[in-house]
This record gives structure tokens, C-alpha cells and sequence, in this order.
């Protein structure tokens, strides 16, 4: 799609002129004869540049300029004059003008001018792009877990020890290892990523190492490896589990030594990366079951980081849903959106087997499908994934005067009597939460007859956390939940 020039000038020969030659050069024009007119063209529709007059009845262009600063401050607009002076150019740049012609105007100059200021501009959105992917990586939580790894992030990244995270799927084990690489001496250096489930076993050992021209069919030129690719910062190996024995046993060498040949290959190369490795299995058992080898264990599990998932950290869901709902909605071009006490609680009882990657996803489900401004219990109940089985929603009842409720299929276990948590308006959403884990947890004990170890499988929580949870709600064994006998 071609740019688009605004040109804005009272003279019509000169619009005219101008309009022929930058068509002829491939570039959309629209004209303005006076400044108004430019800044309702401006206003109504997308401009990539413009190009105006200094000189004009009504308006001035430096007065214009001003107004289109306000208005679209990183617009690039290109001044002409023909009266210019130095004093003119000085304060035209100082109001933002990115460049300054004088009339009669030099085509091959003009030109020139317009595509420095694309380029320019489009430099400025691929940053304001790469920030945003930065962006991407900060964590984000507030809770004990959280800050359990915020300090061993902290101790571990300036050292050069090898890190293993574990975790299950969707729990950012990729965000913790680019934090280690960004507050770590390395972080000048590159961060090299390499996912050993998605690569064929056949295709692994190049990936890791390179290869020469003609190593193997299809080898047609010299291919540089992720580590020589990583050299002087960091390799994240994602899912190293899942690496072929074979494979296994050639990596060791590369961390023992620090050397590796290419895939076909005679010549040695020296590297120096650190790496970080990462899984969704117990490599402890991978290593009884002879499927991971022990000392390359080892060597990649110097230091130990454990990514939590979301049901053992729910006191982060509200920071997270806000921080994810922002996001979509800047992404998805839509209003910003707020979550009502009832959807909050909602969002708060859903299990989120994926994580905080199931849980991204459904914010921006709801971003993108809801109509806003707050986004209802009975919305967030619908576009929420049920389990088999599980009745639908209830309907809303948004023209009833009440708050609508959050259906007891989604705020209680399965067969909880009524009478007990309800959503409220007038009481802090963490307290809220709090009262329904409360319910949850007395009613999965009564339920057993007090037995923990099975009320915290049928709540598919670790014996250990379920105790912390009583511990930490304050529910001693004995209570009983309203309406069980």
C-alpha cells in the first residue's frame, strides 16, 4: 500500500505541481488549500506525512504544525517556504517539523526528504514494537511463590551457574530464564532459544551444533548452531526432557568442554554460553526409567527453579486478569474493559489447567467478544471452557435489579448447598475470594468426613498445599460447612 502525503498549501498551482510529482512517484496525495482543512483531513483519516506550507492566510503553517503536534505527536510533517529563513527553520524544528524546504521546490530534494521521514518513522514503530515484546516478558505477580522465585532470580542471574526450571506447561518457564539472561552479565549478549520437543531427532544435533556444506542431503550451504549462535550470552533449552539419548550424551561433552564440531565437521570451536534448561517432567524419574542420563542431570541442575502453577498461586489472578485485560484490549484496538465483582469471582473459581497461558487467552477471549465497559459475571461464566458434563451457565439476569450471581456451578463444587458465598459489591475482591476458597475447603472436609487426603484430591491440590490453605483461611478440622449435617 503506498504512503500517504498530505500536502497543505493556499497556492493551486503549487498543490497541483506537487501532486503530480509525488503520484508519478508512487506516493497517495490528498491536498488541503488552507491549515483547518489539513487538520480535519488529519483527524478523519490515516496520514503518513505531510508536506506544508509555511506562508498561508488564516492559519500559518507554524500554527498548524503546532496543532498537529497536539494532535498526532510523532506525525512526521516537512515545512516549505518560500520567504525561509534560518530563524524559520530553528523554530518550525522546534515545534516538531521533521525536515525544511525552500520554493521552488527541488523534486529529487523533496524526495529525498519524504522518504527520510518514512523511514524515520517506520524505525519508531518497529521500537515501540520491540518494547512491546519486551514488555512480553515482564512477570508479573505480587504473592509468596512469586516472590520466592523474584529472589532466587535475583541471587542466581549475576552468577554464571546453570539453571533448570520445572514446571508444568504454561507457567512461564521462558519468562524466568529471559529474566535471568536480562539481570545477568550476559545480557548484553544474545538470549538463543531452542524448543528439543519440536525439532525432529534426526534435525536436533544440527540445530545445536550447525553444519558443514554438505554434512547431509540437503545441506547445501554452512550452518551456524545454537550454541555458536548464543556464544558470550545464553541458550535456553526449553523441554530438554524430551532431547534423544543420543543427543544427551553429545551435549554433556559441549558443557564439560566448551568445544563442539559441526555436523560434518573436523574443525573445533570454542563457545561460551551459559545454559538454561528447562522441563515439564520429573527427569528424576526419566532418569529410573533410563530414558535421562544421571550425570547430565547433573550438570544442567546447579541451581533449581520451580515455576508454580496457577491454581498454587491464585492470590496473583487479580494483578494478572487486570495486566492481561489491558493488554488485549491495546492489542485488539478495543475500549478498555473492568471486570465486575461477579466475573472477578468467576475468573477466581476456574481451575486454569493451562496455566497462565489458558488464563491470557481467556482475557483476551473476553476483550475481544464482550461489549464492555464491565464485563458480567454471567459474560465471563459464558465464554469460560466448562468441563464435561458441567450444566451451562445460567442465564443473566442483568435486567433483574440485583447483581447478577456467579452460577453455583462455577462458584461451588458440584452438589454445595445453596445459602452459602455469594459475590458482593461492598466488600474487597481478595476477601471475597478468600470467603469462597473458605466454603470450598469445608465443604470438600465435611464432604470426606475430614479426611485431607481425599478432599485435596478431589480438589486435585498437593496434601501440602491444601494444609497451608486451611492454615493460611484460618479453618481448623472439625468445622462444618452450613447445611451438612
Amino acid at each position: 500500500m503506498p504512503a500517504s502525503v498530505l500536502i497543505v498549501d493556499d497556492e493551486k498551482n503549487i498543490l497541483l505541481t506537487l501532486q503530480t510529482s509525488l503520484q508519478l512517484a508512487g506516493y497517495h496525495v490528498e491536498l488541503a488549500a488552507h491549515g483547518q482543512l489539513a487538520l480535519e483531513v488529519v483527524s478523519a483519516r490515516p496520514v503518513d506525512v505531510v508536506l506544508m506550507d509555511v506562508k498561508m492566510p488564516d492559519m500559518d503553517g507554524l500554527t498548524v504544525l503546532a496543532r498537529l503536534m497536539e494532535l498526532k505527536p510523532e506525525l512526521p510533517v516537512i515545512m516549505m517556504s518560500g520567504h525561509g529563513t534560518i530563524d524559520t527553520a530553528v523554530k518550525a524544528t522546534q515545534l516538531g517539523a521533521r525536515d525544511f524546504l525552500e520554493k521552488p521546490i527541488a523534486r529529487d530534494r523533496m524526495l529525498v526528504a519524504l522518504r527520510n521521514a518514512l523511514k524515520h518513522q517506520a524505525a519508531l514503530e518497529e521500537l515501540r514494537a520491540l518494547r512491546a515484546e519486551m514488555g512480553r516478558y515482564d512477570m508479573v505477580g505480587g504473592g509468596p511463590a512469586m516472590q520466592h522465585i523474584f529472589s532466587l532470580i535475583q541471587r542466581t542471574a549475576p552468577s554464571e551457574g546453570r539453571v533448570l526450571i520445572t514446571g508444568e506447561n504454561g507457567t512461564g518457564k521462558e519468562l524466568i530464564a529471559r529474566a535471568l539472561h536480562q539481570n545477568s552479565r550476559r545480557k548484553g549478549g544474545p538470549f538463543v532459544k531452542l524448543n528439543c520437543a519440536a525439532v525432529p531427532h534426526e534435525l536436533i544435533e544440527s540445530e545445536l551444533f550447525g553444519h558443514e556444506k554438505g554434512a547431509f542431503t540437503g545441506a547445501v550451504s554452512m550452518r551456524r548452531g545454537k550454541f555458536e549462535l548464543a556464544h558470550e550470552g545464553t541458550l535456553f533449552l526449553d523441554e530438554i526432557g524430551d532431547m534423544p539419548q543420543a543427543m544427551q550424551a553429545k551435549l554433556l561433552r559441549v558443557l564439560q568442554e566448551g568445544e563442539l564440531e559441526r555436523v560434518g565437521g573436523a574443525e573445533t570451536l570454542k563457545v561460551d554460553v551459559r545454559v538454561i534448561a528447562a522441563t515439564n517432567k520429573n527427569l528424576e524419574k526419566e532418569i529410573e526409567a533410563g530414558r535421562f542420563r544421571e550425570d547430565l542431570y547433573y550438570r544442567i541442575n546447579v541451581v533449581q527453579i520451580h515455576s508454580p502453577p496457577l491454581r498454587e498461586r491464585r492470590e496473583d489472578l487479580p494483578l494478572l486478569i487486570d495486566t492481561f485485560l489491558k493488554e488485549a484490549c491495546a492489542r485488539n484496538g478495543r475500549r478498555p474493559l473492568s471486570l465486575s465483582p461477579d466475573a472477578l469471582a468467576v475468573m477466581a473459581a476456574h481451575s486454569y489447567p493451562g496455566n497462565v497461558r489458558e488464563l491470557r487467552n481467556l482475557v483476551e477471549r473476553l476483550a475481544i467478544l464482550c461489549e464492555g465497559p464491565t464485563v458480567t459475571g454471567a459474560e465471563a461464566a459464558e465464554l469460560l471452557p466448562r468441563s464435561k458434563g458441567a450444566p451451562p451457565p445460567a442465564p443473566s439476569d442483568a435486567a433483574s435489579p440485583q447483581a447478577p450471581r456467579v452460577p453455583a456451578s462455577v462458584a461451588m463444587p458440584s452438589g454445595a448447598p445453596g445459602g452459602g458465598f455469594r459475590p458482593r459489591v461492598d466488600r474487597p475482591f481478595r476477601e471475597q475470594v478468600e470467603d469462597a476458597e473458605r466454603e470450598i475447603l469445608l465443604f470438600a472436609l465435611a464432604h470426606t468426613q475430614d479426611n485431607v487426603t481425599e478432599a485435596a484430591r478431589l480438589l486435585d491440590l498437593e496434601r501440602g498445599h491444601f494444609y497451608k490453605k486451611l492454615k493460611a483461611l484460618g479453618v481448623k478440622r472439625g468445622d462444618k460447612e452450613p447445611g451438612i449435617p
